[in-house]
């Protein structure tokens, strides 16, 4: 809701025509494949552009930071032994919090984590997901703000190729490489050659760093 409204409201204060969002359940252990809204009309400026793709992103992990701390709070530690134990994702953002609450001995045992914060770390997730630096994806849509088409172009293929590669450590990386092959590498061109002032630089940075943090290789996976 926070990531769909952040691009809705930036929509809505530059006159770009945009729906509220639209929300998709799914039977998986999120249950949500997260939610999406309907830009009507073209955004005629990288500065719109960028500003669009990297509030969802933005707002949404703003909002999740409070819900990741207090989960991780009222989480603990727990040891498990000769039983099958569903593990999810451990991206460092996460991993960060978990060393403020438990200290050195976050890494050597698993942490049993509240619900809070696997709904905390469902966010981060999809934030990572949309932060790729590929197609028409919000990455996508700022890495063609700050560097233009032919960037775009070639960052895009080496991201399918990269996504093929993840493949051998998590399977379904490869649905997501063939789905953006075909169908997510282009961008609609934007007619404007002004080049992004130095304060959405950072923020660019910024969204680097929430995707560096947020990212898992292998979202979920058993162990013994």
């Amino acid at each position: 809701m926070a990531h769909e409204m952040g691009h809705y409201l930036v929509c809505v204060n530059r006159g770009v025509n945009a729906t509220l969002p639209f929300f998709m359940p799914s039977p998986t252990l999120f249950g949500t494949l997260g939610a999406f809204i309907r830009i009507k009309t073209p955004i005629y400026t990288r500065r719109d552009l960028f500003d669009i793709g990297s509030a969802g992103p933005l707002a949404g992990f703003v909002t999740l930071l409070p819900f990741l701390f207090a989960g991780v709070w009222q989480s603990h530690r727990a040891h498990f032994q000769n039983q099958e134990v569903l593990l999810i994702a451990h991206p460092l953002g996460l991993r960060a919090v978990e060393w403020l609450r438990f200290g050195g001995t976050a890494g050597s045992t698993h942490v049993l984590l509240h619900p809070m914060a696997i709904a905390a770390l469902a966010g981060m997730l999809i934030t990572a997901l949309n932060l790729l630096p590929l197609g028409q994806l919000d990455g996508g849509h700022i890495l063609y703000a700050v560097f233009g088409e032919r960037w775009h172009k070639i960052i895009s293929t080496c991201m399918v190729a990269a996504l093929v590669i993840m493949g051998k450590f998590y399977p379904p990386w490869w649905l997501w490489a063939a789905i953006m092959f075909f169908f997510g590498r282009r961008h609609p061109l934007v007619y404007d050659n002004h080049p992004l002032t130095a304060s959405r630089r950072w923020l660019a940075l910024a969204a680097l760093v929430i995707f560096i943090v947020s990212f898992s290789l292998v979202p979920t996976a058993f162990s013994l």
